[in-house]
């Protein structure tokens, strides 16, 4: 645990190194703090703060820079940004971002939000596209040939998707009807995670040959819907390369390679969109971010109330956290407002 007097030196340290970009050294911590320490005080604690991983000596430097554990400690206890309070503070630029959100084309939305994130921070703006729900009106199965059969999915917005299934065996037309009647009798309107629920719940009551073609036929459909969406949006790379803690030509590489596949992006995306609020992800943690250089702050955005994405800045671990949430939480909720009035 720190006592007040450390906690107040991390804290004043890790604030000038976002502002400033440079080393902070003793000198500087005895101005900037306000504290009455000497010299060699405010050197002892330094000391005792490198010994628990929370601050580094650069080796060009004498001064100190934050850890990653360093800030993950100043953003979970030091910062005083209350984003649920910034709503009727917002600046002019965020203001600008209400009326440029039109939701006539969710699509377009998503890219105007992945732009203004970017553009705001000045960082990299990443939005997920909102996630459809899966729910089917109709659903009809037709015998194309041996061991293939095609699936029509018709969605309540009228929307219909085509897929072909390869079964074990061949099913006759009168199978296929009868697949088609009972999942349209008692599975219609429900989404698809929920009909392999109850498939898997029901299947001993249902003809086996039957299950096993209707269960083929949910896969289909999620697989299906999900492709037709595209995933995450990613707008602003190129503001990395004028960022100096990521110029080595060795981790850009790796970062622009993580926007062009998309796949990392979607599971940091996907563990923020089951999180209430803004999260802080600091680089070298985990998995979710695997550059120390490093940070991502994010927040799910709702329609109609049901979370349906998930948006968020990626900078450097030097960043303003406070003001990367205020613009990450105001922005979610013009996302999500946005897309509700549809």
């Amino acid at each position: 645990m720190l006592d007040d007097r450390a906690r107040s030196l991390l804290n004043t340290l890790v604030e000038r190194y976002i502002a400033d970009g440079q080393p902070v050294g003793s000198r500087t911590l005895s101005k900037a703090s306000g504290l009455e320490l000497s010299p060699a005080t405010i050197r002892n604690v330094m000391a005792d703060l490198e010994d628990m991983g929370l601050i580094v000596s650069p080796h060009t430097s004498a001064g100190r820079i934050p850890t990653p554990k360093g800030y993950r400690l100043f953003v979970d206890t030091m910062l005083t940004a209350q984003p649920q309070m910034l709503s009727g503070h917002m600046p002019d630029a965020l203001s600008a971002v209400r009326e440029q959100l039109q939701p006539d084309q969710p699509q377009r939305v998503i890219a105007q939000a992945a732009q203004m994130l970017s553009s705001l921070s000045s960082f990299v703006g990443v939005v997920t596209a909102p996630r459809k729900t899966s729910v089917f009106r109709h659903l009809e199965f037709l015998r194309l040939g041996a061991q293939r059969v095609l699936v029509i999915m018709v969605a309540p917005d009228g929307d219909v998707q085509n897929r072909v299934i390869f079964t074990a065996r061949d099913y006759s037309d009168s199978e296929l009807v009868e697949a088609t009647n009972v999942l349209n009798a008692h599975y219609a309107n429900l989404t698809l995670e929920e009909v392999r629920e109850r498939l898997k719940a029901e299947v001993d009551q249902l003809r086996g040959e039957i299950a096993v073609l209707m269960q083929a036929a949910v896969q289909a459909g999620t697989e299906a819907l999900a492709e037709t969406q595209e995933q995450v949006v990613v707008s602003g790379e190129r503001n990395l390369l004028g960022v100096q803690e990521l110029s080595d030509l060795g981790s850009l590489r790796k970062l622009f390679d993580i926007f062009e596949q998309k796949t990392e992006l979607m599971r940091l995306l996907d563990t923020s969109s089951r999180a209430e609020g803004v999260r802080i992800y600091i680089g070298g943690e985990s998995r979710v971010v695997p550059f120390e250089e490093l940070s991502v702050v994010s927040a799910p955005y709702e329609v109609d109330g049901r979370v349906v994405g998930t948006l968020g800045v990626i900078g450097p671990t030097r960043m303003a956290y406070d003001r990367m949430i205020q613009i990450v939480d105001i922005t979610s909720r013009l996302v999500g407002s946005a897309l509700s009035q549809r």
